[in-house]
Order: C-alpha cells, then structure tokens, then sequence
C-alpha cells in the first residue's frame, strides 16, 4: 500500500491490487459524498455494444448476492441519504450523500453493487423496456436531439459520436453474459477509483475499503488505443414536430491537458458565461431573437467539444448566424476590455468558490482530478491559471479557433 499527502486534508492511497482512494476531509460539515469512479464510458465499447456501460450503470441497482433491489434503493433513503449513478463519454460513477455518521452504509452498498451484482434475467428484460423509453424521452426533448446529431456529425466515425446510451437495436441484444464479462474487463481494481469528501478521516475510508474492495485481484489491465478521426466541417438540416427552431454552431474543442484550455475557458465565459454575456446581451436583449442561448464547452482525454446553441424562430436564423459570426470576429480583432475580461475571470472563481460548499462537488472535483490528471488541481492552482491568461492571450487564440471556416452546424427546424 502507498500513501501520501498531496496538500492538507486532501489525501491519496493507493491499494496493493491497483484501487486508489482520494479524500478531502471537511470538519465543517455533518455530511459525507462518496463515489465509486470507474475508469469506462461509452467510448471503451465496441460498435455491437453501444450503450452497455450505460446499461450496467442502470442493472447495478437490480440487486446483489444478499440486497434485492428494493434493499438497495432503501438502503440510503432510510438514512436520509441518497443515491445515484450517471455514465459519461469517459466514466462510471455510483453515488451517495448522506450523514457522515453513515460512512459505512454508504461504503458497504456501493462495494456491494460493484463486486456482487447478480443481473437476473427478468431484469434485464424489464431495464431493456426502461432504457428504451429513455431514449424515446431524449428524442422528444428537441435540445438533446440536436446535440446527439450535432456530436454525431462531429465525431463521425468514432465512439465519441454515438449516443452514451447506446441504439434501441444493440440494447435489445444485451446478454446476462454480456453483463458479466463488460464487468471482469472493465470493472478491475487498477480501474477503479473511491472518492470521498467530508466529515471523514483518510485512514477510515482506506479502512473500510480495503475490507470491501481489498480482496479483489486485477486481471491484465486492457490497453485501448484509439484513434481520432479526422475532423471535416458541416451543415445538417433537420426536421422534427416542434414549435421553435433549434441550432447549434460548432467544433471540435481542446482535451483536458491542452496548453490552451484556460484561454477556451474565458473566451467562452465571455461569449456566453450568463446573462451578462455578449451573446446573450446582444442577441436576446438586444434584439430579442431567442429565450435561450448559451455556449458549451467539454472536454475529453484526447479531444473536446465546443460550440453555441441557441433556440429561436426559423425567420430569425440568418440574423442569428450574422451575429455569431460577428462575435467570433470581435473576440479576435479587438482585444476583450480590460474590466470584462476581470469580471469573467471573477465569474469563473467565484463559481469555484460557491462549489465548494457543496460535497457532491467537492468529491467529483477530486475524482475527476486524479482520474485526467494523477494528482489533486488546487483551487489556488485553478485560480492562477485563471488569473495568468491575458487579453492578448484571448485574441491570439481566436484568429484560429473561432475561424467560421472551422465550424459546424446542424439545424433543427419545425416540419411543414
């Protein structure tokens, strides 16, 4: 076992079979967020499996060697705590907050999912039946249907393009068997991550996870190289039974590790971190051509994704695109002023500052560091970063990622 400090309260060990733990102790707080990470998204699948790590995700609550579903469900609600799970691009994560005095409840149901799930088979027909309607649900919802198509079109090719949740034909074909082995491949000690954040000491949690997790042994760790596609821009016409018209305009961004990513992150706040936003400001305060618009701006370990929606009238579209265009020139043909650029960077720490309070937060902070980065990025770290890029830094890398040659669009128009 390895053990060390990487700044005061927050700690990391690592297991003999491979399992790390990080943890951030919060003496203020009565409460504890833990979550189970497992280093596996959609991506780490094979075409005829798209959707199988969402899957698992949803078939972990089906029951164990000794907790029903029910007993699962019950097991942190009649604490007063909760419990959840999401699946991403690139991670698995099983949750709870609850008291702190429940540390081991917590511990106990989660390891108990992971390791001991028995995915009988009438749930597994059942969850088929629920998965579908969740993707029905997706596709009613007109700004999750675009941005699937939208993600499509920019990943072309790769895993990073299908939906996480994966196509109606594939999950319908999901075996028990299937299930089991997604598990004994992915879902290994050297894989997998415990992150813990509040009222708890480091030595407890390693503790109770070495007795639920400690016995379990690494099989050979899976290499998985893929290769990015090549990117080419562009435009998408679609139709759907709607009211609005819906849009988005974008491209590829910058991964995780990306020299520039703290420039993109300011550039971004400036064009649409909010309602003081010059996007929001001129396009809807200005002109009123939308309730809603805003930019995004993902990341992944070896690409991103950027881009502006907006949800507007289909008469309105041309006048839209100008004014995005025009954005995009002035980010870089005039330098930001100087208080803006201070009043984004304001807004960014005061973001992570307000994050904070919250242990949900604080433990998908530590995990995400140490899953992208091997070690804890402190919030003086951040804020540095943050505070270090400069308005000639902003318009230097516009010339180049905000060239309108460079995006995409996919529109989403009301059928006639």
């Amino acid at each position: 076992m390895n053990n060390w400090k990487t700044i005061d309260f927050v700690e990391k060990t690592e297991l003999t079979n491979g399992l790390k733990i990080v943890t951030e102790r919060v003496e203020s707080v009565k409460s504890v967020a833990v979550g189970i990470w497992v280093k596996t998204g959609s991506r780490d699948e094979p075409d005829e499996k798209a959707g199988i790590t969402h899957f698992l995700e949803h078939m972990l609550f089906k029951g164990t060697k000794k907790r029903s579903a029910y007993d699962i469900a019950l097991s942190m609600e009649s604490v007063g705590g909760y419990m959840n799970a999401f699946t991403s691009n690139e991670y698995t994560c099983y949750y709870t907050r609850s008291l702190d005095s429940e540390l081991n409840q917590a511990l106990d149901v989660l390891t108990d999912m992971v390791k001991n799930s028995e995915f009988p088979e009438p749930e597994i027909e059942k969850e088929k039946k629920v998965v579908v309607e969740e993707m029905k649900m997706y596709r009613d919802s007109p700004e999750d249907y675009l941005f699937e198509e939208f993600s499509g079109k920019i990943f072309s090719g790769h895993p990073l393009g299908r939906p996480i949740i994966g196509y109606e034909k594939t999950v319908n074909a999901f075996t028990r068997n299937d299930l089991f082995e997604y598990v004994e491949n992915r879902y290994q000690p050297w894989n997998i991550l415990v992150s813990v954040a509040g009222n708890v000491r480091h030595d407890q949690v390693v503790e109770l996870v070495e007795q639920y997790l400690g016995d379990s042994r690494s099989s050979k760790k899976l290499n998985i190289d893929q290769e990015m596609t090549s990117y080419n821009p562009h435009k998408e016409v679609i139709t759907k039974p709607i009211e609005q018209t819906h849009m988005i305009i974008g491209r590829r961004g910058l991964n995780f590790d990306h020299e520039d990513k703290y420039i993109l992150l300011l550039a971004n706040t400036v064009l649409g971190g909010g309602m003081s936003s010059r996007l929001h400001q001129n396009v809807r305060e200005k002109y009123g051509y939308c309730y809603s618009i805003g930019t995004f701006n993902q990341s992944y370990i070896d690409s991103g994704l950027f881009g502006v929606y907006i949800g507007t009238d289909k008469n309105y579209v041309e006048h839209v695109r100008e004014l995005i265009a025009g954005e995009f020139d002035t980010l870089y043909r005039e330098p930001v002023p100087d208080k803006e650029l201070e009043e984004a960077k304001s807004q960014l720490k005061g973001k992570l500052l307000l994050s904070q309070e919250s242990m949900s937060n604080r433990m998908t902070r530590l995990a995400k560091s140490e899953l992208y980065f091997n070690r804890f990025v402190t919030l003086d770290e951040l804020v540095e970063n943050i505070d270090g890029v400069i308005k000639e830094d902003i318009q230097r890398f516009s010339g180049d990622f905000f060239d309108k040659q460079n995006y995409s669009e996919t529109l989403l128009l009301p059928e006639t």
